[in-house]
């Protein structure tokens, strides 16, 4: 590998190394789970300092591609799910099934109460008004990787209280039984950490970095019908935003969503 490295090159050469590592690892050299060399015999291959190594492995680990695990060692990471956040105005369910994955809720609460402060804010609706809500923790391939905590108006479809959301989705259910179509959405993203309870749940240590998603979705006449607080863990799940360029008059502008 020393030869892949160019010491003449003005590319840093820990940005060599990634590219690299980056290729192997994506050509299934190393499996995933799979472990790769130790930082010494990085040094020794690529022929450059434990200093260039560690920042190659740093930026691979952001990158999600490895992980790097505590006396044990550097492994290949589990490749991230995509999921859309703008354009097009999908569900979890949807970008799941959409990518091949068959996704699965496990549903923890699925109840009629009254509107917190914050929830009747969001939905325009008096304090204390009655909103069905419904905690889901969503797996793929039997692993758990959101955690959503969903508001819906009472009277926008009650039957929603006794519907089976195990194998199916809400959005799907609106728009087929209650004649609800969501048209539009805002979507608010912050980085948190977990507390012990989203932890056990997610099958992820306390403080773990989490992905969470405020999201208020409105119909086609502007009323708010949903509103929804989810916990993504951030190695496993990554955003995928389009941007679009509208024109104005003369001037160009970038749609930011």
């Amino acid at each position: 590998m020393s030869g892949l490295i160019n010491h003449d090159s003005p590319i840093p050469y820990y940005v060599q190394v990634k590219d690299v590592l980056k290729d192997r690892i994506t050509r299934g050299d190393w499996p995933v789970g799979g472990q790769i060399p130790s930082e010494p015999e990085l040094c020794e291959l690529f022929d450059v300092s434990r200093t260039v190594i560690r920042q190659a492995l740093q930026a691979l680990m952001l990158e999600g591609l490895i992980v790097r695990r505590k006396g044990r060692g550097t492994y290949v990471g589990e490749p991230k799910i995509s999921e859309s956040l703008a354009q097009q105005l999908t569900g979890f369910f949807d970008d799941m099934v959409s990518q091949g994955y068959t996704p699965v809720s496990q549903v923890l609460k699925q109840e009629l109460v009254e509107a917190s402060g914050k929830v009747a804010s969001y939905l325009e609706l008096p304090p204390g008004s009655k909103v069905i809500e419904i905690k889901r923790l969503r797996l793929v391939q039997d692993e758990p990787l959101v955690l959503v905590t969903t508001y819906l108006p009472y009277t926008l479809c009650p039957d929603v209280l006794s519907v089976d959301l195990t194998h199916q989705s809400l959005y799907a259910y609106l728009r087929t039984y209650c004649n609800v179509t969501i048209m539009r959405g805002r979507r608010i993203l912050e980085a948190v950490q977990a507390n012990e309870y989203e932890a056990n749940l997610l099958n992820i240590k306390k403080g773990t970095p989490l992905i969470m998603l405020d999201s208020i979705s409105y119909s086609d006449d502007g009323a708010p019908i949903e509103y929804y607080h989810a916990l993504h863990r951030s190695d496993r799940l990554r955003f995928e935003v389009e941007l679009i360029r509208v024109l104005k008059g003369d001037r160009t502008a970038d749609l930011v969503p």
